[in-house]
């Protein structure tokens, strides 16, 4: 029997931008490709450019799983393909490419045709937080979060100035051991900053203002106790800003960092930023206003 697949195309993601802590993310030009196909064997199965941490074993059985569970679709075997471009274990939503491209192409193969708020509730069940899964699945920034029992989310198109700069080191981060660090609780004066920094975020975002970001990424609540997983954090933010970038934030849990340009201003802020980690790579990137497509 001829096998049925289908390609998803995930867009790579930039979550938190500092203070939107599980909120905030936008979508980038940097994909994995997801290729999902029936087979007759019953037991899942992967293969592809990405180790199979990411691109097989558990995570793509919890992810079909979860998908006949939810569907109560009868179950088929399949086996998944993964390429792209998306690095593993840098903050850049490596894993939600997976987990959306396995799930959205379960639900293409099957012809459940859930659609995307339904995609974003069952994708965010394997993240456990939608700031990826959002962006990833709608493209654009995103402003997403939990609201009763299902997710919530507001896409918004990123405009075309704007430009993010990501400096992946040449190492990667946990991120259990990120989270394991962010206290349970805390001070009156740091909530209160970052709520008023994300709510500037969102708005300029939704308007396009970039301008009024200028002081904006400054995060009290999780940046100041990951910067113990990567010491260099603060000194290259710093050194992208003089440089002429609009402000910066660990991407996600790391170890990537990313700071927020202009078509004009981004390459002298990448050199900026990498003079202060040398041993990375850099990327200059668009946002993706697609989201994830079939291919």
């Amino acid at each position: 029997m001829k096998n049925e697949f289908v390609t998803v195309r995930v867009p790579g993601t930039t979550s938190n931008l500092g203070p939107g802590f599980d909120t905030l993310g936008v979508a980038l030009r940097l994909y994995n490709y997801i290729t999902v196909s029936r087979r007759e064997s019953r037991k899942p199965v992967s293969n592809g450019a990405q180790p199979a941490d990411i691109s097989g074993g558990a995570m793509v059985r919890e992810a079909g799983d979860l998908f006949f569970r939810q569907t109560k679709t009868r179950r088929f075997a399949f086996k998944i393909i993964v390429t792209g471009d998306v690095p593993i274990a840098r903050g850049l939503g490596s894993s939600v490419t997976v987990r959306l491209g396995v799930v959205g192409g379960l639900d293409r193969l099957a012809g459940t045709r859930l659609g995307r708020d339904r995609l974003l509730d069952l994708v965010t069940e394997l993240e456990h937080h939608p700031d990826n899964a959002a962006p990833a699945l709608f493209g654009g920034f995103t402003i997403a979060g939990m609201i009763g029992s299902g997710v919530r989310c507001l896409p918004f198109p990123v405009k075309n100035p704007a430009r993010f700069v990501a400096l992946i080191p040449r190492f990667e981060l946990s991120t259990e051991a990120a989270r394991k660090l962010v206290p349970e609780t805390f001070s009156k004066a740091d909530t209160v900053h970052n709520l008023n920094r994300t709510a500037f975020i969102s708005a300029a975002f939704a308007s396009g203002k970039y301008g009024v970001l200028r002081g904006m990424f400054e995060d009290r609540v999780h940046q100041p106790y990951r910067e113990r997983l990567l010491p260099q954090l603060s000194k290259v933010i710093q050194n992208g800003e003089r440089a002429g970038a609009v402000g910066g934030w660990l991407s996600g849990s790391g170890s990537t960092i990313m700071c927020l340009a202009t078509a004009r201003t981004a390459r002298p802020v990448a050199t900026a930023m990498q003079a202060a980690l040398p041993d990375s790579d850099l990327r200059i990137l668009a946002a993706d206003n697609d989201g994830l497509r079939f291919v």
